[in-house]
């Protein structure tokens, strides 16, 4: 069974580490609406764990009242159902330990975000 990921390569879902990477790839596609930066970048994503049937992802949010709360969760399943070709059940669970911290984003990001001597 193979499944499409962005930019119309193949892969088999077979491999679990093809799963975990075209899981990874599509949360990059996946944009906080009020930082637009994605969710990767930001340090949002805490585990990706999956196989050929299954994903699993734990994200947080920047503050447990962020306005994205159900949107970016929604956005984060869309993407990576429409990545693994809707043949895997995804699971995005919100966590909130550990809470997030401007030190988790990458360096480009807090740049953007005006973030220095990190």
């Amino acid at each position: 069974m193979s499944a499409p990921i962005t930019g119309g390569e193949t892969f088999s879902l077979a491999s679990e580490s093809a799963v975990v990477n075209a899981t990874w790839s599509a949360l990059s596609t996946v944009y906080d609406p009020e930082l637009c930066l994605d969710v990767v970048s930001l340090g949002l994503v805490y585990d990706v764990r999956g196989n050929d049937t299954e994903v699993h992802v734990e994200l947080t949010l920047t503050t447990p009242g962020c306005p994205a709360s159900e949107s970016l969760p929604a956005m984060a399943r869309a993407a990576i159902s429409e990545a693994l070709g809707n043949k895997v059940a995804v699971d995005v669970r919100v966590v909130w330990d550990p809470p997030w911290s401007p030190a988790m984003m990458t360096e480009t990001a807090a740049r953007s975000l005006g973030f220095r001597g990190r």
